[in-house]
């Protein structure tokens, strides 16, 4: 078969790791981060969680979009977590 038809195997929800970049101190990032939980403790993806603070590179790229969703490291989302969205970014 040609690699182009070729399609890799989907990902289990629980085969992702989700980061969210925020700041203490910050609703937007209060909000993401109980969307996040709620998803993780439905769907079993591991999550972590970084201050942008503490990562002047963070700082760089990400200061006017915090909170920040990463999805295995790619950006997914900025400002707000959809759960829809993230549900559909993750196969669900």
């Amino acid at each position: 078969m040609s690699p182009l038809l070729r399609r890799e195997p989907r990902k289990s929800p629980a085969d992702h790791l989700i980061t969210l970049i925020g700041k203490p101190d910050c609703h937007l990032c209060e909000e993401a981060r109980a969307v996040v939980l709620r998803l993780a403790g439905e769907l079993g993806f591991s999550w972590e969680e970084l201050d942008i603070n503490e990562d002047a590179e963070l700082y760089r790229k990400y200061w006017e979009q915090i909170p920040v969703t990463l999805i295995d490291g790619r950006q997914h989302d900025f400002w707000k977590v959809d759960e829809t969205r993230l549900r559909r970014a993750l196969g669900v």
